[in-house]
C-alpha cells in the first residue's frame, strides 16, 4: 500500500473525544463483516502502547465533513483517509481535502503496518478517473492527492489508470494541481514512465521505513529500488516536485533516519514526511516508541539542513496531511533557491 502513516484511531486509542471517529470510520468502511486482514489472522496478539498526550485529534462532525463524505459517496469513491484509519480526517475532510484511493479498496500486498484491506482485488472501474475528476471539482479543490492500493495483479501496477485519472482531472478542472503517491511499481517495466508522461506535480512515493525493518514491515517491497524510482522520475521530468514520507517509532533508529535522508537527497527528493506510527489492530506491528515532538522537530531541522526544499515533522504529519499548502511552500522554496 502507498500510503505512509496508517493507524486507525480504534480499540488502540485513549478514551476521550477521539473515540467518537472510531465509530464513523467502523461504519464507513467496513460495512460487510468480511475480513480486512486475513493473513494476519493467526499472528500473536501485540500489546497496543497507550498514547501519549501530544496525539490527540478531534471527532470529525462538522457540516462541511457530511458534504465531503456526500460527495466521496455519491461519486462511488474510495478515500485512504477511511480505508487507512488516518486521524487527521476530521480535519481534513471539515475543509474539504479528501485522498482519492483509486483501483479499489483491497490490495495485493500485505504490509505489517497497513490497515488498508489485502486480498486478490476486482477488475479496474474505467469510470472511475472521470467521477475522481468529478468529486474535484465539486470539492473546489485548488490541489488533490490520488493514491491507489498496490495492483500487483496488474501488467502495468496501474500506471496507466493513474495516468488516466490525471488526465480527467486536467480536462475538468486545468487549475488544479496534482499529486500523485504511487506504488513502487516492482518488475512493471515502463509503468513509471507511463505516469510521469501524465505530468504530475508532485510524485510521491513512500519509503514507508529504514530499510532494517523492510522484512517484517514491508516485506513486498525493495528498499533502494523505492529511492531508485524517485530518482528516475527527476532523470524524466526535473520540473516535478518529488515527495517521500516514512513513520517512525516502528523500532529504527536516529542514525537510521538520518542514512535514510541522506539516501533521498541523493536521488534528489524534495520533500520528507515524517510522521508516527500508530498501530490499527493487535495483529499489525507493534509500535516500539511514540517519538516526541521535540524530536519531530530535530528530524525538521536536521531535514532542511540537508538541502530538502520541505520537511514536514510531527506526531500525526501524514503524506497527504496539509498537502495544498505544503505545495504552496514547495513552489515558494524552489523560487528562492533559484533566486527568482
Amino acid at each position: 500500500m502507498a500510503y505512509a502513516g496508517a493507524g486507525a484511531l480504534d480499540a488502540a486509542t485513549p478514551i476521550g473525544e477521539a473515540n467518537g471517529m472510531v465509530t464513523i470510520l467502523d461504519t464507513v468502511t467496513n460495512p460487510s463483516n468480511r475480513p480486512r486482514h486475513p493473513e494476519k489472522a493467526k499472528r500473536p496478539d501485540s500489546p497496543i502502547l497507550r498514547k501519549p498526550a501530544w496525539i490527540r485529534v478531534k471527532a470529525p462532525g462538522s457540516p462541511v465533513y457530511r458534504e465531503t463524505v456526500d460527495v466521496v459517496r455519491k461519486n462511488g469513491l474510495v478515500t485512504v483517509c477511511e480505508e487507512a484509519g488516518c486521524p487527521n480526517i476530521g480535519e481534513c475532510w471539515s475543509k474539504r481535502h479528501a485522498t482519492f484511493m483509486i483501483m479499489g479498496d483491497t490490495c495485493t500486498r500485505a504490509c505489517a503496518f497497513c490497515n488498508v484491506r489485502t486480498g486478490l482485488p476486482g477488475p479496474l472501474d474505467a469510470g472511475e478517473p472521470d467521477r475522481v475528476a468529478d468529486a474535484v471539482a465539486r470539492l473546489g479543490l485548488d490541489h488533490v492527492v490520488i493514491t491507489s492500493v498496490d495492483r500487483d495483479d496488474l501488467e502495468d501496477g496501474g500506471a496507466r489508470h493513474f495516468a488516466e485519472t490525471i488526465r480527467a482531472i486536467r480536462r475538468r478542472t486545468p487549475a488544479t494541481t496534482i499529486e500523485v503517491l504511487t506504488p513502487d511499481f516492482l518488475r512493471k517495466e515502463g509503468a513509471l514512465e507511463i505516469v510521469v508522461e501524465a505530468r504530475p506535480d508532485v510524485f510521491n512515493h513512500n519509503l514507508e521505513t529504514v530499510p532494517s525493518l523492510y522484512l517484517t514491515v514491508r516485506p513486498g517491497a525493495r528498499y533502494f529500488h523505492s529511492i531508485r524510482l524517485l530518482q528516475r522520475v527527476k532523470e524524466l521530468d526535473p520540473a516535478i516536485f518529488t515527495k517521500s514520507g516514512i513513520m517512525v517509532g516502528l523500532g529504527e533508529t536516529r542514525n537510521e533516519v538520518l542514512q535514510l535522508m541522506d539516501d533521498l537527497r541523493s536521488a534528489d527528493v524534495d520533500f520528507l514526511t515524517i510522521g508516527q506510527y500508530l498501530q490499527p489492530t493487535r495483529k499489525h506491528h507493534p509500535v516500539a516508541a511514540f517519538i516526541t515532538p521535540e524530536e519531530f522537530r530535530a528530524y525538521e531541522t536536521i531535514g532542511k539542513a540537508k538541502g530538502f526544499l520541505l520537511v514536514a515533522a510531527s506526531p500525526l504529519t501524514r503524506s497527504s496531511y496539509h498537502a495544498g499548502d505544503d505545495f504552496a511552500a514547495l513552489r515558494a522554496a524552489r523560487r528562492e533557491r533559484l533566486g527568482r
